[in-house]
Parts: structure tokens; C-alpha cells; sequence
């Protein structure tokens, strides 16, 4: 059963009023029909949404991506009824909870007690089903203490956390976030993911947008990507972020070099960087659980050349998580012929922590010492962790911290006493 259905749906702004004419000038201008004036009207017109048209079933989480301005917050609107569109429909399938902006559908001169019920109502439950959950949305707010305060005396950090228990807490069959999310501290972030992680197990269908591609591919198993206002992009959360990601960063996943730009030295030269999946298939993001390959691509220009290709990787936080050397003992302390050559070395499944890398591509020869290329940042990618329990998260659904993240093997035993 679908839930949402999105059929051909637009929404037109008009950046500014066309103003009363003032002047003879104005009157005799606003009467000759200039072939230009049809462009200046189009200048004046912003097309927030074009043509955008998806479904979501009942029980699905999916997750809107999509650069500052592609248009994700106006679907959301439409979604929730806030605006009407210039065209198209959406038809939304039972009682809808959203949280887009920092106190949208909340009176600012009642107390966060008088707000909580005052959404409920909205939402169309009784006062009873409100009374049943009161104390949980309370609990989860985290703002027991100012409960009976005006909410216009709340910090946007109040406000978020108020606002989020109400939106999950009161059943909604559909839950629209926005990056809204970001207001609140990193505790609750994680707390409000693993909510939302919740409310799509028990089947309800969730809506989310954000930035933070961590929280979308651990949340969904679906995305869309909006781009000025147009679909893009509709399919598996991974593919959709990979490419997402790699249409954005300087350095993607994938890159070449021509001949005549290439970096290196009279002996030898960069050609291509990339980092790929066992399918051979280039990505920028891979799951915690699977191998990741790196590919380099060289020429090597000096007959006799004796090289060794390595790769150095850094997380995002600029520390260098490890550095390594091309050791196959077919190569090693061996002259090479002149020609291209590729090397590529494979990073164990549940090796990397979560979170976005960049490599450096580097050539040297070690007698004599001599570097023939380094290319910083060369490509990057991301990794993402998974929620079914079979990584090295197991069942934490929290922020894991260090720069590796291996599954390592346990024993446990009942100690007899």
C-alpha cells in the first residue's frame, strides 16, 4: 500500500511582485510588447519543483539529498500542507507528523505542556491518547524542568527536543524530517535517529532529509536525489548517495589524468586513481562489510625502472589512518619493462571506521631514494556502517569512536563460583 504518492507535482515562486506602473514611461513600456520582456518575467520566476513524481510505501524510509536549494524543504512543505503546489498532486495515505522547521505548529506564548497538547489535537487524537504518551514525550525532551514555561523563553536546543518528542511520539502513520536535526547536541541526534529507526521497524514510513550521509545510509534503504528542483535520482540509498557524493567533492572516487598533464617524473607518471568495489565497480561509498579496493594507474617511460606504488589514507579529521607499500614479490626489487601498469590493494571488509576518506597516490624508487609522484587527496570515499547487527557495531545504534573498526572475535564464559 502506498502511503505517499507524488504524481507530476511543481511549485512556481515569483522572486519579486510586478510593480504598479508609476510613469508615462511605465504605462507606454507595459503596452509594447518587447520581445524582451518575456525574459525579464522569466527572470522573475523560480521554479522551486519541476515535475517531480515518486511514491513511498507503507513502511519505507527514505531519505531526500540534494544540495542547499535543490528543492527538498518545498516537497516537504507540499507534503505537509504548509504550501500548495503550482501543479500536480500529492496524495498522502494516513495521519502525518513533521518536524521541518524549529517550532512550526507550535504557539510560542503557551508552555511546552500546553504545546504538547496543543499538537496532539492537531494531529487529530484525543486528549486520553495524549494523556497516555505525556510522560514519555516529556522523558525524551529532556525538559522536565521547564515544562510549565512559556516556550518563546526555550533555547532552539529546547525547542528541537520539545518539538521532536511531540512529532514521534504522537503515532503518526508518515514522519517528515527535516535537517532540523542539526539544531539539537550530538546525544540527541543519536537519539533521534535511533527513534526514527524505530518508528520505520514498526512500520510507519519516514521522510528525511539531511546533509549528514552517515545518518541517511544507516536509516534508509532508499534515496532520491533532488537537483534544481528536478528528480534526479530515485534508488538504493548506497548507489544514490555514491553518486550524489561524487558529483559534488573536488576529488571523487574515480579520476584520471591526460598524458600531458599527468604528475610525475621522466621515468614514470600517474594515469588514473580509483577506489572500487570487488565488482571492479567505482564507488564513494562502500558498506563497513565489504572489501575496498584501491586502483592506481601508472606508465612507467624508463626501461629498468624499479618502482614501488603506494597509497596513504586520511579521515576526516586529517589523521593518517594507515600508509602502505605495493609488496607483491612478482614486482618487488624488480626492473620493470617500459608500458602501463596497474596495482591495486585491498582493504579487508570491517577494517575502516565510519566516515569519509581521501588517499594519496604515491610513486617512489628506494635506491636511490626518489619520489616520482605524490598526489594528495588523489580520490575519496565514504564508508557507512550498518543497523543489522552483523558489523562491528552489533546492535549500538550510537556514534562509535576510533579510526579503525574491526570485528574482532570474542569468547564469554560463566565463570563458576
Amino acid at each position: 500500500m502506498k502511503a505517499i504518492d507524488v504524481k507530476n507535482l511543481s511549485k512556481r515562486y515569483r522572486l519579486q511582485g510586478k510593480s504598479k506602473a508609476g510613469t508615462i514611461r511605465d504605462l507606454l513600456l507595459e503596452s509594447v510588447p518587447f520581445g524582451k520582456k518575456t525574459e525579464i518575467e522569466d527572470e522573475r520566476v523560480l521554479w522551486a519543483l519541476r515535475d517531480v513524481s515518486f511514491s513511498v510505501e507503507t513502511g519505507e524510509s527514505l531519505a531526500l539529498i540534494g544540495n542547499n536549494g535543490a528543492g527538498k524543504s518545498t516537497l516537504l512543505k507540499i507534503l505537509s500542507r504548509i504550501v500548495r503546489p503550482t501543479s500536480g498532486e500529492a496524495l498522502l495515505n494516513g495521519r502525518t507528523g513533521s518536524l521541518l522547521e524549529v517550532g512550526t505548529g507550535f504557539h510560542r506564548e503557551l508552555s511546552g505542556r500546553e504545546n504538547i497538547y496543543l499538537n496532539g489535537a492537531v494531529l487529530g487524537m484525543k486528549r486520553s491518547e495524549i494523556n497516555e504518551r505525556f510522560d514519555e514525550i516529556v522523558a525524551f525532551s529532556e525538559i522536565e524542568r521547564f515544562l510549565e514555561t512559556p516556550i518563546k523563553f526555550y533555547s532552539s536546543g529546547m525547542f528541537m527536543r520539545l518539538a521532536f518528542a511531540v512529532a514521534a511520539h504522537l503515532e503518526p502513520e508518515i514522519l517528515m524530517v527535516d535537517e532540523v536535526l542539526a539544531v539539537g547536541d550530538l546525544a540527541f541526534q543519536r537519539k533521534c535517529l535511533k527513534k526514527m529507526r524505530d518508528i520505520s521497524e514498526h512500520g510507519r514510513t519516514v521522510l528525511f532529509v539531511s546533509h549528514n550521509m552517515q545518518a541517511v545510509t544507516r536509516l534508509c534503504q532508499r534515496a532520491i536525489w533532488i537537483e534544481n528542483g528536478r528528480l534526479r535520482e530515485d534508488g538504493l540509498c548506497k548507489n544514490v548517495v555514491s553518486n550524489y557524493l561524487n558529483s559534488r567533492v573536488e576529488t571523487s572516487s574515480a579520476r584520471e589524468w591526460a598524458p600531458e598533464n599527468a604528475p610525475g617524473s621522466e621515468s614514470v607518471v600517474l594515469c588514473s586513481v580509483k577506489a572500487i568495489d570487488a565488482s571492479a565497480d567505482g564507488s564513494a561509498a562502500f558498506d563497513i562489510r565489504n572489501d575496498i579496493f584501491l586502483e592506481i594507474g601508472y606508465e612507467i617511460r624508463t626501461a629498468g625502472s624499479i618502482v614501488s606504488p603506494a597509497f596513504q589514507l586520511v579521515n576526516e579529521e586529517n589523521i593518517c589512518v594507515f600508509t602502505t607499500y605495493d609488496l607483491d614479490p612478482k614486482w618487488r626489487h624488480k626492473p620493470r619493462e617500459k608500458g602501463f601498469y596497474t596495482s591495486r590493494a585491498r582493504i579487508p571488509a570491517n577494517t575502516l571506521a565510519e566516515g569519509n576518506f581521501r588517499v594519496t597516490a604515491i610513486c617512489s624508487t628506494a635506491e636511490p631514494h626518489k619520489v616520482h609522484f605524490e598526489e594528495a587527496d588523489a580520490v575519496s570515499f565514504m564508508v557507512t556502517d550498518s543497523i543489522e547487527g552483523n558489523s562491528a557495531r552489533g546492535d549500538f545504534g550510537g556514534q562509535i569512536d576510533g579510526v579503525v573498526r574491526p570485528v574482532l572475535e570474542w569468547r564469554t564464559e560463566k565463570v563458576e563460583t
